[in-house]
């Protein structure tokens, strides 16, 4: 699973001229997953993203997590980020799971994240053409790989 996090003052997702998500202070999350990906992948990625420090604290270091801040969260799933680029113009995106495998990882993630996070967080919709407005706070913004776990 592939993430990129972006620390924003606000966000929110646009379906059909229709706004289905909207958050404040938090985190916008963009989920790619790829067909290697399980429940391992699952479990890490949602500990180190609720986890990670990347808020400020009172003397506007970078020391408090979701968490700590009490802040809202977006998941919005995106297969272009398992984009492969090295051959010709267009991308390919072979490594991106099929829908049938992704969308329960998708439910799973969030779910993962709600239980992590212990409050409801906001969505997209799996495979719909999304509209994603934010402004990113910072700008802090951060990619995460579960199979590069550096």
């Amino acid at each position: 699973m592939k993430v990129v996090l972006q620390r924003v003052s606000k966000a929110s997702v646009t379906i059909n001229n229709k706004i289905v998500a909207e958050i404040n202070s938090g985190l916008l999350v963009l989920l790619g997953i790829e067909e290697a990906d399980n429940q391992e992948d699952i479990d890490w990625l949602t500990s180190k993203i609720v986890n990670l420090r990347i808020f400020g604290d009172e003397n506007q270091v970078m020391n408090l997590s979701l968490k700590d801040i009490d802040g809202e969260m977006i998941i919005v799933s995106q297969f272009t980020l398992h984009a492969l680029t090295k051959k010709g113009n267009r991308p390919s995106y072979i490594k991106a799971a099929k829908p049938e495998i992704a969308i329960p990882l998708y439910e799973t993630f969030i779910s993962k994240m709600e239980t992590e996070l212990g409050k409801k967080v906001q969505t997209g919709q799996f495979g719909a053409d999304m509209k994603v407005a934010l402004l990113n706070d910072g700008p802090v913004t951060i990619i995460i790989d579960s199979k590069n776990k550096e």
